[in-house]
């Protein structure tokens, strides 16, 4: 029992989940400062941001009340979710790929051109083989 689990820790992606996580972590409140620093003041340029929970079609309920879709919290979690999005693709995917693709030319081998593999044999050339093999095998007989 103890061996099972300690071969299901030793594996690498569970080790690789665990990194990815705490990376993860710190680098969740990397984004959410570039967004609160840049991304939300540039939103506010355009729309006051306490306003925007309110916003919304007002129904009257069976009791007389007024209910209120706040779809203006819905907009919002939108635009915020878009913000980081981008922030991540711009300020960290674009350039790690493109960091990749520099490494890769600089090693001479395309990530767009997978290495060639042997060509595989043909039933020909292993129905020749199996041939021989059995002589061998006669042969010693």
């Amino acid at each position: 029992m103890l061996k099972g689990f300690k071969d299901f820790i030793l594996r690498g992606n569970v080790i690789d989940l665990a990194v990815a996580v705490v990376i993860g972590t710190a680098f969740t409140a990397i984004v959410n400062a570039v967004v609160a620093s840049v991304i939300n003041p540039l939103v506010a340029l355009f729309f006051k941001a306490d306003a925007m929970g309110g916003f919304g079609p007002q129904v009257t309920n069976i009791y007389g009340d007024t209910v209120t879709f706040p779809l203006g919290d819905l907009i919002s979690a939108v635009i915020s979710f878009l913000a980081v999005a981008l922030v991540v693709y711009f300020v960290f995917v674009l350039p790690m790929n493109t960091f990749k693709a520099h490494v890769e030319a600089r090693k001479g081998t395309s990530a767009e051109q997978p290495e060639e593999e042997p060509a595989a044999a043909t039933e020909a050339e292993l129905l020749v083989e199996i041939r021989d093999l059995l002589a061998k095998s006669n042969a010693r007989d």
